[in-house]
């Protein structure tokens, strides 16, 4: 079953999704083929970040540190029950341009997942600055990458135009301003990253359901 994702890798509800999709399709023993999309929640982000992510967030979002702190330990409970460890106090965000370039190559070479996969853990299990041009080399060296391939990329512009047409489809066509945001088989659209009952539904629906228009319907299963 093919499935379309937009996520951005410093975005732990795309983690927890991913990690929910991929739990209940092996227990239905669905094989997934999943296209990753890019997705940039603050396309404006240095690098690396001068202050905590804690900071940060309060102060983008107008709340104290101590409620983000609160919010942020709650998320990191539910990213627990999918086997994640997501060590939030240390979590380093940033630019995330070129690691989605990054993930572009790898996935031309059947590698999207294990570069995603890779970069979430970099972000929010090792704390690792994922905009910084060492952890985007460390991760494509983890994942079997060449380093000469992943150095033209990096010094020059290849995929820099997946990135944008990838984020001009989900705001201008599919409307999306979040994410996690699933696709299932080009026309069934499910955002979030909801209970693991919902992505059963969603993935029975679509393959009990005909072929459909190539825009994708939107889906929230009661």
């Amino acid at each position: 079953m093919r499935v379309d994702i937009w996520s951005d890798i410093v975005c732990p509800f795309c983690y927890i999704g991913k990690k929910r999709l991929e739990a209940v399709a092996a227990d239905m023993g669905v094989e997934l083929e999943i296209h990753w999309h890019s997705f940039q929640l603050d396309p404006e982000a240095p690098i690396s970040q001068s202050v905590s992510n804690s900071v940060r967030l309060a102060e983008k979002y107008n709340r104290t540190v101590e409620e983000v702190e609160e919010m942020q330990a709650n998320i990191a409970k539910m990213a627990l029950e999918e086997g994640i460890v997501f060590n939030w106090e240390k979590a380093n965000s940033g630019n995330t341009f070129n690691a989605h370039r990054i993930i572009h190559l790898a996935q031309s070479k059947g590698l999207g997942s294990e570069a995603k996969e890779a970069f979430f853990y970099s972000y929010m299990t090792q704390g690792l600055p994922v905009g910084e041009r060492e952890t985007i080399e460390d991760v494509a060296s983890r994942i079997g990458l060449n380093p000469v391939e992943v150095d033209d990329v990096l010094d020059g512009d290849e995929f820099a135009d997946f990135v944008r047409f990838d984020e001009e489809m989900a705001r201008e066509q599919l409307n999306v301003t979040a994410v996690p945001f699933f696709v299932f088989d080009q026309r069934i659209a499910l955002a979030g990253a909801q209970p693991r009952d919902v992505f059963k539904q969603v993935i029975e629906r679509a393959l009990e359901a005909p072929a459909a228009p190539s825009t994708p319907e939107s889906d929230t299963p009661q």
